[in-house]
């Protein structure tokens, strides 16, 4: 007699991979396809049935539940409760404020000369140096955000020749650090506008360097808001073609940003081979500046790229290969805190494939004591502490608890 594939949504004992997997088969579909349709690997579809990956957020969920042609959301859901505020991107209360200097004009013009591209330039520098240090980096540079963009844009208008193009590179490293202040929040459609116009000013300062660093946060930020297919792969290798110089640092640095951008997005749909071929880049890139650099900004170096090197593990559902990165990985040569934090959640995300629930929450607590911010608008942290809270080991869900009541997170 067949097995009856049927999946029966009043079977509260089933856990969630399971009831995914039923659906497959009673849609008569292959883990290969959904795992093309979805833009993911057959090892994710594997790691999601076998409840290796805990339930994605709403948007990936909905789309699952179109893939498998399920029309009721419990049938995959079962009596598991999805909490609007847990899935989706938490807003900073500088948000309005940020949105209200990006969507400003300043149509007339006073008398008062513009700032020098050298003040604006040290201004930018003091918000790269707040953005990157321990504390809550949002809340931090929002206090200088607003008025640089001003002041900025004033002089991009009123400067001339050489000056004029300095103040264009300021103007889009600004921008940049809009990007990274939206990223996480819920405002996709300032997420596109400061990408653009960083592109755009990056362009008309005719700067490869700067049209460099727009192609890394195009694809930074929309990757890590979870568009892969956004991530714009092709940009990235057009702008480091742009960089023909072997032995300038800022170049190398930059041309291994985007070899990187390119390996993670690769990484992010399942293409193995090429993500690692073009790690090896930025690996050598790396290897090129020497164990002792970062970019003081970019923060591109040796600590950053083995870091990253974890991310793509987890996102190959390799999380044994993960760990054994992280193990050996040297927080202190990455110079910056919310970088740091970053792959220290992304260490908790390995623990957390291998359903090592304690490790995974110990984790999460050292990233929130390096970057408060970076954790509390982290997606992947606000959809997996509720099951750590109700489900996770015994000995830490107090701990897990506690973290979600700093977070903000419903647990």
């Amino acid at each position: 007699m067949p097995i009856d594939a049927t999946p029966d949504p009043t079977n509260l004992a089933d856990s969630f991979g399971a009831r995914v997997q039923r659906a497959r088969l009673r849609a008569g579909k292959t883990r290969a396809y959904v795992a093309d349709v979805m833009g993911h690997s057959v090892e994710w579809v594997k790691a999601v049935e076998k409840d290796r990956i805990a339930m994605p957020g709403l948007p990936k969920l909905l789309r699952l539940a179109h893939v498998l042609g399920v029309e009721d959301l419990t049938e995959l859901t079962g009596d598991e409760r999805i909490v609007a505020a847990t899935y989706t991107k938490a807003e900073h209360a500088a948000l309005p404020t940020l949105k209200a200097a990006l969507t400003r004009y300043q149509l007339t013009v006073t008398d008062q000369p513009p700032e020098s591209a050298e003040v604006l330039e040290a201004r930018l520098r003091q918000a790269w140096r707040l953005w990157h240090a321990p504390g809550n980096h949002r809340t931090a540079i929002i206090s200088l955000l607003p008025s640089l963009l001003d002041d900025t844009q004033r002089a991009v208008r009123l400067l001339e020749g050489a000056e004029r193009r300095r103040a264009l590179v300021t103007l889009a490293e600004t921008y940049h650090l809009a990007q990274l202040f939206l990223s996480f929040q819920p405002a996709p459609d300032l997420v596109m506008l400061t990408g653009d116009r960083a592109m755009t000013v990056a362009q008309d300062a005719d700067s490869p360097r700067a049209i460099a660093a727009a192609a890394w946060y195009v694809n930074h930020v929309h990757r890590d808001a979870g568009e892969a297919a956004e991530a714009r792969v092709e940009l990235a290798e057009e702008a480091c073609a742009l960089l023909t110089d072997d032995e300038d640092p800022e170049q190398i640095a930059r041309r291994g940003l985007l070899h990187l951008a390119v390996a993670l997005s690769y990484a992010k749909t399942g293409q193995a081979g090429d993500a690692w071929r073009y790690w090896d880049k930025a690996d050598a890139a790396a290897r090129q500046l020497g164990d002792d650099y970062a970019h003081p900004w970019l923060i591109f170096g040796r600590g950053v790229v083995d870091g990253y090197a974890i991310t793509m593990h987890c996102d190959l559902v390799q999380p044994w290969k993960a760990l054994e990165v992280a193990n050996s990985l040297d927080l202190g040569a990455i110079p910056s805190a919310t970088r740091r934090s970053f792959h220290l959640i992304e260490t908790a995300r390995a623990h957390g494939l291998l359903d090592e629930g304690a490790a995974a929450v110990g984790y999460l607590g050292k990233a929130f004591e390096e970057s408060p911010e970076t954790i509390q608008y982290n997606i992947h942290t606000r959809s997996v502490l509720p099951s750590l809270v109700k489900s996770g080991p015994r000995m830490v869900r107090d701990d897990a608890a506690h973290l979600a009541r700093e977070l903000g997170v419903t647990a």
